[in-house]
């Protein structure tokens, strides 16, 4: 298997493997390397991009797969959700890789998709924010969220502590680039898609994870497998991951104060954590997937469940299985 791609954050380094062949997206299988689903051998390259949230996990996939038909190839690709679906339907890829629902006007254009594992959007600020005591203890609502990031109504810490002897400014930070983060965010904050979201705009998320990591008075959202390291399942260095006082109880009760990764997938996989910004995570191919493709999308579904506990992300239920199931077959 070959891989191109960023640079992921955490352990995922070890997955993503050197490129080789380039070009268009593939035809359907050649016989070669192993047997897929229908008995015939498969091999050729798949093409993805988009989506930063599921990089890591098709890093894994991809790996995975290419043991089992060694003939099969990847180029992985991140750069948002955005990026996912204009190559999808420009056809410069085979897969594209989508943090957010599929748009009905993408669907008009030949956008046919599946869902494929579930997880989440979580705010992040700076470990060296010098309120961070009292934000773990007090946590932020829905509706501080909405005042920061959607109305601009809230522009000092001391606002968000309820304490006005505290003036230093807030430093709001969003993504530039089109990606499904900033979509749940926004829908989560109480606006409708991602050019609601204020914000100093950052390219890319682990630019963005890092941006606000440097800045003391800065917050900003992550996806879930940014904001915790794979290796250790804490927040990644520079961040915390600040407590949702779901209830506006103006203090952090059980499951609100996600400190570890593991915390976190609990919370998204029982349904404690609110949906926005929890969010299936999907594939999409321009029309009706065929071929290699289709093996490899049919695979995720059905025995590629089995690697999404390890890597962090919440796995489909039977009943969410067998419905993607039903839009392959």
């Amino acid at each position: 298997m070959s891989t191109r791609s960023f640079t992921p954050l955490g352990a995922f380094l070890a997955l993503a493997l050197v490129l080789s062949a380039c070009g268009g997206p593939t035809a359907p299988a050649a016989p070669s390397g192993g047997e897929g689903s229908t008995g015939e051998q498969l091999s050729g390259t798949i093409m993805v991009s988009g989506a930063f949230a599921l990089y890591p996990m098709m890093t894994v996939w991809a790996a995975e797969f290419s043991k089992l038909h060694p003939e099969v190839e990847f180029d992985v690709q991140g750069g948002g959700a955005g990026k996912g679906m204009t190559d999808t339907l420009a056809g410069a890829v085979d897969i594209g890789m989508i943090s957010r629902k599929i748009k009905p006007e993408e669907e008009a254009q030949g956008a046919y998709w599946v869902s494929v594992a579930k997880d989440a959007v979580f705010p992040i600020v700076s470990a060296d924010n010098p309120y961070l005591a009292r934000l773990t203890s007090m946590g932020i609502t829905q509706e501080t969220f909405n005042k920061i990031f959607i109305a601009g109504e809230i522009k000092t810490w001391g606002e968000v502590l309820n304490d006005p002897t505290v003036t230093d400014e807030i430093h709001v930070y969003t993504r530039s680039d089109s990606c499904g983060a900033a979509d749940q965010w926004a829908l989560f904050a109480g606006g409708k898609a991602q050019a609601d979201v204020l914000g100093i705009g950052v390219n890319g998320e682990p630019a963005h994870v890092d941006t606000v990591g440097k800045d003391p008075l800065g917050i900003g959202f992550s996806n879930l497998n940014s904001a915790f390291d794979a290796s250790t399942g804490k927040p990644v260095q520079g961040i915390v991951v600040p407590p949702l006082d779901i209830n506006a109880s103006g203090q952090v009760d059980p499951g609100e104060y996600y400190q570890t990764k593991a915390e976190a997938v609990k919370v998204i996989a029982d349904g404690t954590y609110p949906s926005p910004p929890a969010r299936f995570e999907n594939l999409a191919t321009k029309g009706k997937p065929a071929g290699l493709v289709l093996e490899f999308i049919k695979w995720i579904v059905t025995d590629g469940q089995q690697y999404l506990d390890a890597a962090g992300y919440v796995p489909l239920s039977p009943e969410q299985q067998t419905e993607a199931l039903g839009k392959l077959n």
